[in-house]
């Protein structure tokens, strides 16, 4: 038996592993999944304090709370930055990190650090008139029809606090965690690109890809479902 931790990206909250847990349980693993500060059922409490650091304690609490030892720590896009700093603070809980289409972070480097100069301009306009990152539309994701109105209902505005907000972490430390990097790459979501050479130049990654859009825990979680099931061994 495994225990996972479900961290989503932005826009997302724990909604979103909706069609993954299931099978998870009947596999007979646990799996938390974690809401972020001021998104999905806690998007009422959406402020401008929030910052990437808000959403790391989310993630560490759960760990903490749960006593959780040998933890798999999955983080879907942005939640990259956070399971990095989770990773960080309690690596002797994590047995392995799981960046799903995820941010890899760099020491010192903000989740708008691997986006074009175009998308920060686009974020940070966003942010200063009002506070927040308005959900991307779920075509960039590889979602159409009913799955996109059912995204398209759910999504909520990511707090603009997060953006760039630097994450200063032991790079030794976390690589010495097993990481598996998971690509999902048809269509391949642009804001990802850096991250998927990255993987592919650091010593120590095991990559693999599934050919489907960014959200592959709604367009294909039975291929999803797949890895981690390989990730807990």
């Amino acid at each position: 038996m495994a225990d996972f931790v479900l961290v989503h990206g932005a826009w997302h909250g724990a909604w979103c592993w909706k069609r993954i847990l299931p099978a998870l349980w009947q596999a007979g693993h646990r799996a938390f999944t974690v809401t972020l500060t001021g998104t999905g059922e806690r998007a009422h409490q959406l402020s401008p304090s929030i910052t990437l650091h808000t959403h790391i304690d989310d993630v560490v609490a759960v760990l903490e709370a749960e006593e959780l030892q040998q933890a798999i720590l999955v983080g879907h896009s942005y939640g990259g930055m956070v399971i990095t700093g989770a990773a960080d603070r309690l690596p002797q809980r994590i047995a392995r990190l799981v960046y799903l289409d995820a941010v890899v972070p760099l020491p010192g480097e903000s989740w708008s650090s691997g986006h074009s100069p175009q998308t920060q301009a686009q974020r940070r306009e966003a942010i200063a008139a009002t506070g927040s990152i308005p959900p991307a539309d779920p075509s960039l994701f590889g979602i159409a029809g009913e799955d996109a109105q059912w995204l398209t209902r759910r999504q909520t505005p990511q707090p603009g606090g997060v953006y760039d907000d630097p994450l200063q972490f032991d790079a030794a430390r976390v690589a010495a965690l097993p990481r598996t990097f998971i690509d999902c790459n048809a269509p391949a979501l642009p804001t990802i690109a850096l991250m998927r050479e990255r993987v592919r130049q650091q010593p120590g990654w095991q990559v693999q890809e599934i050919a489907t859009g960014h959200d592959a825990m709604i367009s294909a979680p039975q291929e999803l479902l797949r890895h981690l099931l390989a990730a807990a061994g």
